[in-house]
């Protein structure tokens, strides 16, 4: 699946996602080797327009360290990735290298190698522990993080001073802030609500999950809790006090995230790409960038990430791969990768790396707070729809026939 995850070269410009030629490989049987040789077949999808050459400049350099492997590289489109390794698994010429999302399924059909068989012990111990422990299946990582991306709540400095409050850390400070800097007037919001279609998972992970509650894991999805009701009513009360925007259940993500850069809203939770927006849109808007506040303080942000996994087609195959692993996740290459492709690091070295960069930095100290949606759990899916479609009902409904209604759609399959 299309991942929005991406702020552009130099953490300004979001990077648009592009289909590229592909290279192409025949199998991973490695057939046609020359003597006392290794190739490793490598699957990925495209992130950009520079996402071949990224990769390319990678294993040039791995190859020239390592002159007796050899990589061929496959790009993808996202629209196609999925067929494509589909496809290739049934005609049993899997990618010995893939980078995708979604792969509880291939764990579940014993196709993967765990993690630890195809890293070193240091290469391991270097990825943020939120991010590999995502990558877990019954407790066992089976999928090396690649890329990842936060969320923290961006601030208008100018509304903030006028209505006389500061940026807030937790829940009573934020409907402070947020009902004041509503009262100024002028068509301002002081909290910025996109519960419409767009991406209602995601506000409604920022305020439940805030709130100490969760969607479930891996086993079970769980909406319908007490916990998960904590949050649901604080949105509520956030609307009824006038705190937001007028309609929050039907508005969306990315055209109010364009009122906020107009300068017409205080506080609302963005992304690494609205870093770039705001440059473009509204170089003048002075802004900043905290942690999302939570029911009490605790850090917390909303992560998500894409994975490189390695398929078991060869035994004789698998130091390579470690090798490869290995070359890859050194901060040198995996850096100028990343910053490339215009993500966040899923490796602590590459957060310190990056750690200078002014744009990044809010982001990247809270990746090591990020918990993600339970994409390995099958009816993830379901929970996703029924969040896009109900979850705006809360501006209208009791909080509690809300969570009770996605519950039911999430079990109904």
């Amino acid at each position: 699946m299309k991942k929005s995850l991406r702020f552009g070269a130099a953490a300004i410009a979001a990077v648009a996602t592009l289909s590229l030629a592909s290279c192409g490989f025949g199998g991973s049987s490695g057939d046609g080797d020359a003597e006392g040789s290794t190739t490793l077949d490598l699957l990925v999808p495209s992130y950009s327009d520079g996402t071949k050459a990224n990769w390319e400049t990678v294993i040039d350099g791995f190859e020239k360290a390592n002159p007796d492997i050899k990589v061929k590289l496959e790009v993808q489109s996202w629209d196609n990735l999925e067929k494509v390794i589909s496809t290739k698994i049934q005609a049993g010429e899997a990618p010995d290298i893939y980078n995708g999302g979604p792969f509880a399924g291939f764990v579940g059909d014993e196709l993967l190698y765990p993690t630890k068989d195809v890293v070193s012990e240091e290469t391991y111990a270097d990825f943020q522990d939120s991010f590999i422990k995502n990558a877990e299946v019954d407790g066992t990582a089976y999928a090396l993080p690649l890329i990842a991306s936060a969320r923290a709540l961006f601030v208008n400095n100018a509304l903030l001073d006028q209505a006389g409050v500061e940026a807030p850390t937790n829940w009573d400070e934020l409907l402070d802030a947020a009902t004041k800097v509503s009262a100024l007037g002028g068509g301002v919001a002081g909290y910025g609500m996109p519960l419409g279609s767009e991406e209602a998972q995601a506000e409604a992970a920022v305020w439940l999950w805030g709130g100490g509650g969760s969607f479930g894991d891996a086993s079970e999805i769980t909406i319908d809790t007490p916990e998960n009701l904590v949050g649901a009513e604080q949105i509520k009360k956030m609307i009824d006090a006038g705190a937001t925007q007028a309609d929050p259940g039907s508005t969306q993500r990315s055209p109010l995230m364009d009122i906020f850069i107009q300068g017409k809203i205080g506080m609302q939770v963005g992304l690494p790409p609205t870093v770039g927006q705001i440059e473009e849109g509204n170089p003048e808007l002075d802004y900043s960038i905290v942690p999302i506040p939570t029911k009490d303080g605790s850090p917390f942000t909303l992560g998500v990430m894409d994975q490189l996994m390695a398929f078991q087609n060869d035994d004789d195959k698998k130091e390579a791969i470690t090798k490869f692993f290995d070359y890859y996740y050194a901060a040198d290459v995996y850096v100028p990768w990343v910053q490339a492709e215009g993500f966040l690091p899923v490796t602590k070295s590459g957060a310190e790396q990056l750690a200078g960069e002014e744009a990044l930095k809010p982001f990247l100290d809270v990746l090591p707070d990020a918990q993600f949606y339970p994409s390995t759990n099958p009816q993830w899916s379901a929970a996703d729809g029924a969040f896009k479609s109900l979850f705006g009902q809360l501006q209208s409904k009791p909080a509690q026939d809300v969570l009770t209604e996605i519950q039911a759609q999430v079990d109904a399959g």
